[in-house]
């Protein structure tokens, strides 16, 4: 698949940056967090995953932490950086335990649904 590079900027209408390539996040599995039209999840925000965020989305029936050897995926851990879905972000706020963002590394469609003000917030490579 390929992406219009022109589209791809971060929340800060800079160029967007690598989220991560250990574990291979991206919906491209590319290492970011890049816009393709056909991405219905919307993998735009870069995070930090917790433990706290792992088990709310287990709950919710998103298990991450799991091992799935048929997609080549190694199972998410606390400290791990990932594209996560955007809605799924602002459902993780909604419960009050939405995981930290790399604002230089989130799309900048991620403005769509979430207020840059509240992405602010959790924002650990801006301080």
């Amino acid at each position: 698949m390929r992406i219009n590079e022109s589209e791809q900027l971060n929340v800060l209408n800079e160029t967007l940056e690598l989220c991560s390539d250990n574990p291979k996040t991206g919906f491209l599995r590319d290492g970011c967090c890049h816009y393709h039209n056909t991405d219905i999840g919307m993998h735009f925000i870069c995070v930090q995953v917790t433990e706290q965020f792992l088990t709310f989305s287990k709950q919710v029936g998103n298990d991450l932490s799991t091992p799935v050897e048929d997609y080549d995926f190694p199972g998410l851990k606390p400290g791990d950086k990932w594209c996560l879905c955007t809605k799924r972000w602002l459902e993780a706020y909604n419960n009050n335990c939405a995981p930290n963002v790399y604002l230089l590394s989130t799309h900048y469609k991620a403005l769509d649904i979430i207020p840059i003000d509240i992405l602010k917030k959790f924002s650990v490579d801006l301080g």
